[in-house]
């Protein structure tokens, strides 16, 4: 990732009208903004430049947003925050199921979309002092381990390959074994919302399942608190 000290955020969207003024927004928020008008060269970009982020449209002729989000996917862990239609849920659950981080509803102010960038890369860098996924201490329970200070999780000896948000939850659960979470605790000690989409916590606890659990569909671990949420059963 870019080390500068204005973080670079690469725009890929077919509407050059929109991303003009996304990107003109950003440049004045402090940004260094690259622009690609379509999917392919979107990608080629991310994977030649590695910016801090990328904003991403989901709907794009040719190599649409769900494409590039899922090549991205197999060979990096860049941040990603897609733009959606209004009321598309189904194509926003898609798009965090193929490992976006974030997500802005179309239409929407580029100052909105500012913030949820700057959340997006302050999450990836890590927890601060005092946040509850900063443990200094090793956390282990149900056959994972977590080296906190290497960042490393493994499962039964083998190391997982998890995303940051994927780790954060974990993190989460397992320096507080036992406990209820409600969804809207989670998604904002691990999102920074105080008002979102909890479906954006089902997708991610769904896919941190799969990476972890015996039998993702009868979890043993990460369990379902009918009618509150989830919590970690060693």
């Amino acid at each position: 990732m870019h080390s500068d000290a204005d973080p670079r955020v690469l725009v890929v969207d077919d509407d050059p009208a929109l991303a003009d003024v996304v990107a003109r927004y950003l440049r004045r928020e402090g940004f260094e903004v690259e622009y690609a008008p379509d999917g392919a060269t979107g990608l080629r970009i991310a994977l030649d430049t590695l910016p801090d982020l990328v904003v991403l449209d989901l709907m794009m002729p040719g190599m649409d947003g769900f494409e590039v989000c899922r090549r991205l996917r197999l060979a990096t862990d860049l941040p990603v925050v897609m733009l959606t239609a209004l009321g598309e849920e189904d194509d926003r659950i898609s798009g965090l199921d193929l490992g976006a981080d974030d997500y802005v509803t179309k239409p929407f102010s580029p100052r909105e979309l500012a913030a949820r960038v700057r959340a997006v890369l302050r999450r990836a860098k890590g927890p601060g002092p005092g946040d509850p996924r900063s443990a200094a201490e090793p956390l282990s329970g149900g056959g994972i381990a977590i080296d906190t200070f290497a960042h490393e999780v493994r499962r039964s000896g083998e190391l997982l390959t998890l995303t940051t948000k994927e780790y954060d939850l974990l993190v989460c659960f397992l320096a507080n074994p036992g406990r209820a979470f409600r969804r809207e605790e989670l998604l904002e000690t691990v999102w920074g919302w105080r008002i979102g989409d909890t479906s954006t916590v089902t997708v991610h606890v769904r896919r941190l399942r799969e990476k972890i659990e015996d039998d993702p569909s009868q979890p043993r671990h990460l369990t379902t608190v009918r009618g509150v949420g989830y919590k970690w059963e060693a």
